[in-house]
């Protein structure tokens, strides 16, 4: 059968004041009142049952997050006592598929992107899954087809066409620099790396014994326990951190990539938000209940209570409101936004974190 997992462990402190420690972006109902998890689940219901869907997440959000996902069982929830990147939660995930079906086609998502069309999305799925199938020793990535030279995503250097927007991985690159990613995108034969992956769960386990085999050998054990929590808490600080690609993709073989063809957008940041929001006359991103506004253009407006906003001659800024703090700031310095956030701590500790 076909399982799937979604990894919703980030904090996304981009999305302060609203993401906090125990509240990340993932949950904040910010798209048409839906939270960017919920809606990475409907994306993949028409593809898996929910019966199959894992999320790992957080500890300290596994509550919040059952909540936000009722539909699905309630021990398909599965907390990380501490973070310790993706391909331990891969891995995690992977050893918890194949104690139920040793001989399941498992796929990775991500929970903090908006992906649309979503029947493009689906059809993209499919397609994956069943090269796999076809093919059980490779390991499949989703690639999407760069539109201008991103230097914070990771690319993948694609070559021989094997299927349908199906085609083989020569290596991965990561981060380049500026002059490198375009020379990337004149090429046309780089993807950006989504993150996502489709692979048969005996070929992730094999690979994660053959290039990490300590943290194969204690997911394992940690999977086959009957206190699933106690042997996460006593077994996961010693993992080693480290991220999917680095630990297995970089160094497989056998890897192929399935374009996505369709729209990704990372919802990371405040200015995101209006690249996947409808926007008024002025250009303006409100999510709020109550604005007034008075010559003002661009803005990104957010609020989760009747909390009144008004702006007045303001062109370009972000404005959150939150139960305990307000953030205020121009757009084109929200990249600092952790910066003010390490401040925040300095001056009040945890408080408003």
């Amino acid at each position: 059968m076909r399982h799937a997992i979604i990894m919703a462990g980030g904090a996304g402190q981009r999305l302060w004041p609203l993401s906090r420690t125990k509240r990340p972006k993932q949950l904040l109902e910010l798209i048409s009142g839906k939270s960017l998890l919920a809606l990475a689940v409907e994306r993949i219901k028409g593809l898996f049952e929910p019966e199959n869907i894992l999320i790992v997440t957080n500890a300290e959000y596994a509550d919040a997050v059952a909540a936000a996902v009722p539909d699905l069982p309630a021990e398909n929830i599965i907390g990380e006592p501490i973070g310790r990147d993706t391909a331990n939660a891969v891995g995690l995930g992977a050893c918890v598929i194949a104690r139920r079906d040793p001989e399941a086609t498992m796929a990775v998502f991500t929970a903090d992107h908006i992906i649309r069309p979503v029947e493009s999305f689906c059809e993209s799925v499919r397609r994956a899954c069943e090269a796999v199938e076809a093919q059980p020793d490779a390991l499949a990535t989703f690639g999407i087809r760069p539109t201008w030279p991103h230097t914070g995503l990771g690319y993948v250097h694609y070559g021989e066409k094997l299927g349908d927007s199906v085609y083989k991985v020569l290596s991965f690159k990561e981060k380049p620099d500026h002059f490198t990613a375009r020379r990337y995108v004149e090429s046309g034969q780089y993807f950006w790396n989504s993150g996502m992956f489709v692979w048969k769960v005996r070929t992730i386990l094999d690979a994660l014994k053959a290039y990490l085999p300590d943290s194969a050998e204690k997911l394992t054990r940690v999977a086959a326990s009957d206190d699933l929590g106690g042997a996460l808490a006593d077994t996961y600080p010693t993992l080693e951190k480290i991220s999917i690609d680095f630990a297995v993709m970089e160094k497989a073989t056998n890897v192929i990539v399935v374009e996505l063809g369709c729209e990704w957008l990372d919802v990371g940041n405040w200015p995101a938000l209006a690249t996947v929001s409808e926007m008024d006359a002025d250009g303006n991103t409100i999510v709020a209940e109550r604005t007034c506004l008075l010559d003002g253009e661009r803005n990104v407006i957010v609020s989760e209570d009747d909390h009144l906003i008004a702006l007045l001659g303001m062109d370009e800024c972000i404005v959150v409101h939150s139960r305990d703090a307000t953030l205020v700031c121009n757009s084109n310095e929200s990249h600092r936004l952790k910066e003010l956030v390490g401040l925040l701590r300095a001056k009040y500790g945890e408080q408003y974190l």
